[in-house]
């Protein structure tokens, strides 16, 4: 069984197509074993011959319809919250999971911080995505048009704090920083004695699907703690990806 699932672990991060001698050579089996494990790997749907490349084998149909219902049973927020208490557990600071809906972000996981102050916000709560550092994290992945279409480039865009950005001129300029960097700052822009820090989720596909923030009361925050946080979202978002089935590239 082990060395089943060895010679199916070879397409993960490998070729496409592969060869019994190349399984050979990467595993250091015997010739024999690996061709006893292709043919059964085969008949179970498991593996495929790649009919462009003769002698050389594929995924097959039956690791996809694996992999399909394994997605089927994954529950974001139940996820996020796992992770989530990850993050917090480490930070002692309160970690939000939020989604876009429209020009807001819905929460829908939360772990608080132990602190005796921390921020008052609740699962299901929605917010301007403007204003906060997940929603300005998925405002960002968006394609150009489906941006215009959410967001017009005129008028301007309502104010929760002195802070937030309402031109969508600048709100354009902060998005581009925050593809660029793949990190999202909010200097109490919807609350104003709170700062954040938002990276992306991604799901199987690649696409972002949520993000993942760290709220921290202005009273604990310390700019010099920021590259902490930011690095301490960005593993929190990647863990979560990876649970929703995202594959960093190697």
């Amino acid at each position: 069984m082990a060395r089943a699932l060895d010679i199916l672990e070879l397409f993960l991060d490998g070729p496409v197509v592969l060869s019994p001698p190349e399984m050979t050579r990467k595993l250091g089996l015997p010739r024999t074993t690996v061709h006893e494990l292709v043919s059964t790997l085969t008949a179970r749907g498991y593996l495929s011959p790649a009919p462009d490349q003769p002698g050389g084998y594929r995924l097959g149909v039956r690791t996809y319809q694996l992999g399909s219902h394994y997605a089927e049973q994954l529950d974001l927020a139940a996820e996020g919250r796992q992770v989530a208490a990850d993050v917090a557990r480490t930070c002692d600071e309160t970690v939000h999971i939020a989604i876009l809906e429209g020009t807001d972000v819905i929460y829908i996981a939360k772990v608080d911080s132990t602190h005796a102050v921390r921020m008052v916000s609740a699962v299901g709560r929605t917010l301007p995505a403007h204003c906060t550092a997940v929603g300005t994290m998925l405002l960002a992945m968006l394609p150009e048009d489906e941006l215009d279409e959410r967001i017009p480039r005129g008028g301007a865009l309502a104010a929760m704090t002195d802070n937030s950005i309402t031109s969508p001129v600048a709100l354009r300029a902060r998005l581009a920083e925050v593809r660029t960097r793949g990190i999202a700052v909010e200097d109490r822009e919807s609350n104003p004695d709170v700062h954040c820090v938002a990276a992306p989720v991604r799901d199987s596909s690649g696409a972002v699907v949520a993000a993942l923030s760290i709220s921290v009361p202005s009273i604990r925050w310390d700019d010099r703690r920021t590259p902490e946080l930011e690095q301490l979202a960005r593993k929190g978002a990647a863990d979560l990806s990876a649970r929703l089935g995202h594959r960093s590239a190697p």
